[in-house]
């Protein structure tokens, strides 16, 4: 079984549900966030399937979008100049801009620039976790 926490709501997929049934689940879930949390968590999902990409952050398995200054959400594009991504125990900083559909369930584009590794003395300080 996983469990996914989107802002305090529990997302849960049991092994063996169909990929349509999951993804019912999940836009149920989303629908009970407000509209700039639902567009922080399609970035989030959105954004780690796109740094996969990058053979440095290939097993990315964290993306914190507000981690040293709170992302903006306007115009349908959430704007993250302090985020973290995680990737195979190091944190490393983060600037991205994700464009989400109108409804804010889907990100359609994410670009994004990978900063410094983050000095693990400082993780605690900052809400990041080994």
């Amino acid at each position: 079984m996983k469990i996914v926490y989107l802002a305090g709501v529990a997302v849960v997929f049991a092994c063996g549900l169909s990929a349509a049934v999951s993804a019912g689940s999940l836009e149920k879930s989303l629908m009970k966030l407000n509209p700039e949390e639902r567009a922080h968590q399609a970035c989030v999902a959105k954004g780690l399937e796109t740094v996969r990409r990058d053979k440095r952050l290939a097993k990315a398995d964290r993306l914190m979008p507000d981690t040293f200054k709170r992302a903006r959400f306007s115009d349908q594009v959430v704007t993250a100049k302090g985020a973290a991504v995680r990737a195979n125990n190091h944190w490393y900083a983060l600037t991205f801009e994700c464009t989400v559909s109108e409804d804010q369930m889907k990100a359609l584009a994410f670009t994004y620039v990978v900063g410094d590794e983050i000095p693990p003395d400082t993780w605690e300080q900052v809400g990041l976790w080994r």
